[in-house]
């Protein structure tokens, strides 16, 4: 938590521009909705789907330009990334079939730095991610079929649903997206974010029998922004 600390502190001094500027300064919210995904070296792939999750929180834009051309924007967001496990079955010790269905959901925070271009309303940003991993609830539901016991399916729930000790709770990453701003500050924004290390720790050869042990977070993003007008 010592590094959101000091992200929000940065946020927060970020915004203390002079006063000639400040009345530039624009606070302001964003909702919308994660399409993520799993990118990386990832084992059975076919069995890992895309899913949707929320995201929001709230934006400063700091003018760099009088006119608003370009500006920095910091964002802190609450975003809900992770997949949902396709019902695919595929062969498990001793010769045991194996099926797994449910989500999995990380909860992260957020927290994009954005260079941001706008051209009459057409925006266009990129910049740096930070991501913290506050929690994650595993829905996953398994159903083994042994032969040895006559193909008896049992079925069992994950283990440590919440448990994320074997996962990297720091996470860096970035930002690219486009979108429309109208002049009264209203926005929509479609964005790609990814990450540039693992979420599961590199000695965790357990976490979905370490088919993810090379994986990397990823989502396209569609949100409303809105930008409160300034003084």
């Amino acid at each position: 938590m010592k590094k959101i600390t000091i992200l929000a502190a940065a946020l927060l001094a970020t915004a203390a521009v002079s006063s000639a500027q400040a009345q530039s300064v624009r606070f302001g919210l964003r909702a919308g909705a994660n399409y993520s995904n799993l990118a990386g070296n990832i084992k059975n792939e076919d069995a890992y789907n895309n899913k949707a999750g929320f995201l929001g929180g709230v934006m400063v834009n700091i003018p760099v330009l009088a006119d608003n051309f370009l500006s920095v924007q910091p964002e802190i967001l609450y975003s809900q990334k992770g997949f949902e496990n396709k019902p695919t079955e595929f062969t498990g010790l001793l010769g045991a079939k194996q099926k797994r269905e449910g989500n999995v959901n990380f909860n992260y925070l957020d927290v994009p730095i954005l260079l941001k271009i706008n051209a009459g309303g057409f925006i266009a940003e990129a910049g740096p991610q930070y991501s913290y991993l506050l929690s994650a609830n595993d829905e996953t539901r398994t159903t083994t079929t042994t032969p040895a016991l006559g193909g008896t399916p049992s079925t069992t729930e994950s283990q440590s649903k919440r448990d994320v000790n074997g996962l990297n709770r720091n996470e860096l990453g970035y930002v690219a997206g486009v979108g429309y701003q109208a002049d009264n500050g209203l926005s929509l924004n479609l964005r790609y974010t990814g990450a540039f290390s693992d979420f599961v720790k590199s000695d965790n050869n357990a976490y979905f029998n370490g088919d993810l042990k090379n994986a990397r977070h990823s989502a396209f993003q569609l949100s409303l922004g809105y930008l409160i007008a300034g003084k």
